[in-house]
């Protein structure tokens, strides 16, 4: 079953204290951060990953891209995220595909559930990532107890080049 978690973008950005506290002095800092973190989300869970944010602070047309292998939405300058968020939960859902929204607004719960989509809040969204980080830390720390030593010194170029393909970045 294909599982898809749209993400609600300023609504998670408000409610994760590091995020809110970005966004007062870099907005794009902040939506970066975040789709920084969808994406290693993505890679622990196997979930499609999609990440919408109002046009109301990027004017223009709708738009759509991928960033870390994370869809990212811009939507059009009269539509809301929750609005497009209803629309793919509705557009998206079927017998083999299980959406799940994330977001802390209250209406928007319900109008997820009327859809028959799941929900999660954005703070319970944040502790699911911070257990999935100690689980990651966790298992690279055995995986570093067994693996023998080398004597390679690999600077931080092939270090950072190395960590991009193990994402998926080109």
């Amino acid at each position: 079953m294909e599982q898809i978690l749209l993400v609600d973008g300023y609504n998670v950005i408000g409610a994760w204290p590091e995020l809110s506290f970005l966004k007062d002095r870099d907005l794009e800092a902040a939506r970066d951060k975040l789709i920084e973190w969808m994406a290693e989300y993505q890679s622990y869970t196997g979930y499609r990953v999609v990440v919408v944010f109002d046009a109301q602070f990027v004017r223009g047309v709708k738009r759509k891209s991928k960033k870390h292998q994370v869809e990212v939405v811009f939507t059009h300058e009269d539509e809301t995220a929750d609005e497009y968020i209803e629309q793919k939960a509705i557009e998206w859902k079927n017998a083999r595909t299980q959406i799940i929204v994330a977001t802390s607004d209250y209406t928007e719960q319900w109008a997820i559930f009327g859809q028959g989509a799941l929900r999660i809040s954005s703070r319970e969204l944040l502790f699911e990532i911070q257990e999935m980080s100690k689980q990651i830390e966790k298992k690279i720390k055995r995986i570093q107890e067994k693996m023998p030593k080398s004597n390679l010194n690999l600077d931080s170029d092939i270090i950072s080049q190395l960590e991009k393909w193990r994402r998926g970045e080109d």
